[in-house]
């Protein structure tokens, strides 16, 4: 796709699924905890069994703030519910003793913004401070549009979102990719994996805050 279109409501896998789910996940839909089932056994409990899920955690943002260094990440490698659990748990512990997430974080936003304007000008481009700044402005040179959608995403996830369901399409730097994005009242989340027929692992990312619920829901 052209590095400055974003496809924010492309068609996905549920898709398939579902004949609209837009609607599937709408709190006036009749069937809609059945279509939450359904979409997280797909998403989420699929890729746990064929030992693809990775799970991330973000955090970092509060307050309404917003800057790429602030934000950071843990991941970790889910093979089985069990190991799910015990992560929630190692997190709320955490959480309790007011050390924020364990381990050491790694910077999910900066490293590679500052690398692709690196590359922006080492290739001839001027990125002016504002351009830096201002992630909107971040497609005009190459690699700026999956950093912008993905900034996007972390924000909602963070500081929430209206719409419920949200499906979008990007290349990331390890192949096209879908978003499917969750906001409900049983839990913010969102999971990208490859689109069909793509090789990859699949990724389920939340702030901690979110994990006890996600866990219900499985």
């Amino acid at each position: 796709m052209p590095f400055t279109e974003a496809k924010e409501h492309a068609p996905g896998r549920l898709h398939e699924i579902f004949a609209d789910p837009y609607s599937a996940f709408d709190n006036m839909t009749t069937e809609r905890l059945l279509h939450l089932r359904v979409a997280i056994a797909e998403l989420v409990e699929r890729p746990i069994r064929q030992g693809s899920l990775v799970l991330r955690v973000i955090h970092g943002w509060e307050n309404g703030g917003c800057s790429p260094e602030a934000l950071c990440h843990r991941d970790y490698r889910i093979d089985s519910l069990d190991s799910l659990c015990s992560i929630e748990a190692r997190l709320h512990e955490a959480l309790e003793c007011q050390t924020g997430c364990e381990g050491p974080d790694s910077e999910l936003l900066a490293r590679p913004l500052a690398d692709a304007i690196r590359r922006a000008e080492k290739n001839g481009m001027t990125i002016d401070k504002e351009t830096r700044q201002t992630p909107s402005r971040w497609p005009s040179f190459t690699d700026g549009l999956w950093l912008y959608t993905l900034f996007k995403v972390y924000h909602r996830l963070i500081y929430g979102e209206d719409d419920p369901y949200r499906s979008i399409q990007l290349r990331l730097p390890e192949g096209e990719r879908e978003i499917h994005e969750f906001h409900l009242e049983e839990g913010e989340f969102a999971v990208i994996k490859p689109i069909e027929g793509a090789q990859g692992d699949s990724m389920l990312m939340l702030h901690p805050s979110q994990l006890p619920s996600v866990l219900m829901l499985l």
